[in-house]
């Protein structure tokens, strides 16, 4: 099985160049809200023809994890937080006019955690607030088309783990991103868990975001410091998928620990070969 080297990083040319050198598969672009100001944009956009150029072709826009001091949240009611709402709406119509533009892929969040609650809370019920979101991903669905992938979180309205929250996912049809540790962390640790999710889910993933966890919190660590058995999920991975490694940096400039968790899972899949 052939190991896609997937980095991310902002659009600062000083992060760029430092992933460009090691000749990445996949860039993934870090964005936030000073990224959709006209400056801000003109400057993303000319910074993913920059990587392009350089002859990366699989590169994915993540949509903005802040607005303020809050998680850019699709489940945010519009009544009750319209700020907040409007942010998400217009931001992920610029990402998915971009991605479409120059023939990349946008992310969006399903949902984050840390707010989550607060805004389930404005709904009747939490089906009701499920529904509000999935309502919305549909529009996003729609209006992105090949261009939009959406990633889970860690909170009841968008988390991979339960496979009837699953089932209800694949019926819409979207292409999924998956991020490893959220899962992991959502089913407290749970190997298995994460095993079958990653298999039922397989077919519309298209994009992963490979980290390790412990289990217990947001700890976003390098592969093969965690509890998360690489080696059983390996054979769970779709091979048409593309993926990054989204690991906490000691220094934002220098890739190193995505390279270290590159060398570590490239190493595992050879002795699995």
């Amino acid at each position: 099985m052939k190991i896609l080297l997937g980095l991310k990083g902002s659009s600062s040319r000083t992060q760029i160049d430092d992933r460009l050198q090691h000749h990445p598969d996949v860039y993934e672009f870090y964005t936030d809200a000073s990224d959709f100001t006209p400056n801000g944009y003109h400057h993303l956009y000319e910074a993913v023809q920059y990587v392009q150029s350089r002859g990366v072709n699989r590169i994915v826009l993540h949509h903005p994890m802040k607005f303020g001091a809050t998680h850019a949240e699709i489940v945010a009611p519009e009544k009750q937080f319209p700020e907040l709402y409007r942010f998400v709406e217009e931001t992920t119509m610029q990402l998915i006019g971009l991605a479409k533009d120059l023939d990349v892929q946008c992310l969006i969040h399903g949902a984050y955690a840390q707010e989550t609650t607060k805004y389930i809370d404005c709904y009747p019920n939490l089906t009701a607030a499920q529904q509000a979101a999935f309502d919305r991903l549909d529009r996003f669905a729609k209006a992105g088309g090949s261009h939009i992938m959406f990633e889970n979180s860690i909170a009841p309205v968008f988390a991979y783990g339960d496979p009837a929250m699953e089932d209800e996912i694949l019926s819409h049809h979207y292409r999924l991103a998956f991020d490893t540790s959220h899962c992991f962390i959502w089913l407290h640790g749970n190997n298995q868990g994460l095993q079958k999710s990653l298999r039922h889910l397989k077919d519309q993933i298209v994009h992963y975001h490979l980290v390790d966890s412990m289990g217990l919190t947001h700890d976003s660590l390098p592969l093969g410091t965690g509890k998360i058995d690489w080696r059983d999920v390996l054979p769970c991975l779709n091979p048409d998928a593309t993926s990054i490694y989204e690991i906490n940096l000691s220094n934002q400039e220098d890739c190193q620990e995505q390279l270290q968790s590159h060398a570590y899972l490239t190493r595992l899949a050879q002795e699995l070969d």
